[in-house]
């Protein structure tokens, strides 16, 4: 660590505590430094200004200034990437989504017993996101979705009675919520495909980030219910602290939930969707693996490959944390990368599907 600079942290809460132990967590990695604190976004700015940390934590429910107006002024004014630390409660999941659209890269839960040392349960994953993310570039994440391609919004009442003979399964993390707002409302409201999709989020967030999907989007979105029908045309997102499965039944399939212990680090796992997606789905299945620290779902986007399903991976240039791609990459586990721009496109280009009887690739439909 001698020859490489420290990632710098600027911490932004109106909370003491928080102020205090937030930045003892993070140096407790030789690899961050706490340059600033701030109670509110007018000492925030200033601050930023002045030190230019590589990383600011941001508070959201700030007297003054509030949290989403001075997240406006670092993207615009400084360009430095954010890491929101919400409260777990909806008016925190709201302003959370709310920033993930001016620019956040990720959220942190503040533990429901904040006054307390619970705060070190959080202490591992805050000090990788924010050691990933010092590394990554804020402007991949403004990205519009042209109007020209956006599908026709699909009828008020969305009715999919029959089983999803395909499925598409997705992975994703860091960066997610931006790609995902950016790829899903380009799906075609008549994808004949379910897809199903874990986004690493705290519990009382995915609720949120479905609902606001499924009002931008011509598919179904929302977050999945255990026994929930896998229907083509639906999105189901993975709720925050569960694993999702899925089982094929003599008359549906459907989703499975479970609490079991998390895997590579994460509840919801990448890894149990697609391990769960490859052998119910096999040569009928598109794994998709997108924008995130860690390995999460390399080994299972490995397991749709060798039961004859399609996987795809977001390559570097657009990915905020080029961390789940690459190292599916580097397995051999993906047959194509794809920039953000064209995901949707490649993705409907997998799936089969019927016009007048007969079955035809998207490509030539």
């Amino acid at each position: 660590m001698a020859d490489q600079r420290k990632t710098k942290v600027m911490v932004v809460d109106d909370s003491a505590l928080m102020r205090r132990m937030i930045p003892l967590i993070l140096e407790k990695s030789p690899e961050i430094e706490v340059v600033a604190t701030a109670v509110d976004g007018r000492f925030a700015l200033s601050k930023a200004e002045k030190n230019r940390p590589d990383v600011i934590t941001l508070d959201m429910d700030m007297p003054g200034m509030d949290g989403l107006t001075t997240l406006k002024h670092i993207v615009r004014d400084f360009g430095i990437p954010v890491v929101v630390v919400s409260s777990m409660t909806t008016r925190g999941a709201e302003l959370t989504m709310k920033a993930f659209e001016l620019g956040a890269m990720d959220v942190i839960a503040k533990p429901a017993d904040a006054i307390s040392v619970n705060i070190k349960e959080i202490a591992e994953e805050l000090i990788e996101k924010v050691l990933a993310i010092g590394r990554s570039s804020v402007s991949k994440l403004h990205l519009d979705v042209p109007a020209e391609k956006l599908p026709e919004p699909r009828p008020a009442v969305c009715s999919r009675a029959k089983t999803a003979e395909q499925v598409i399964a997705i992975g994703i993390s860091t960066g997610g919520p931006n790609a995902l707002s950016y790829m899903l409302p380009l799906l075609p409201a008549d994808l004949p495909a379910a897809v199903l999709v874990v986004q690493h989020m705290p519990a009382g967030f995915t609720e949120v980030f479905a609902s606001r999907l499924n009002k931008a989007c011509a598919l179904e979105v929302r977050e999945a219910r255990d026994g929930d029908l896998v229907t083509p045309g639906r999105v189901l997102i993975a709720p925050g602290d569960y694993h999702m499965k899925i089982k094929k039944t003599a008359l549906s399939t459907i989703v499975v939930l479970s609490s079991r212990p998390a895997v590579n680090g994460h509840r919801p796992s990448a890894d149990v969707l697609f391990n769960s997606v490859a052998a119910e789905y096999g040569p009928s299945s598109v794994g998709v693996i997108m924008t995130g620290m860690g390995e999460d779902g390399a080994e299972g986007i490995g397991e749709i490959k060798k039961a004859g399903g399609r996987t795809l991976a977001q390559d570097e240039n657009t990915s905020v944390v080029f961390g789940m791609p690459k190292a599916a990459i580097r397995r051999g586990y993906v047959d194509r990368v794809i920039p953000l721009e064209r995901m949707a496109e490649a993705v409907a280009g997998e799936i089969t599907w019927k016009r007048g009887g007969r079955q035809i690739a998207a490509n030539h439909k």
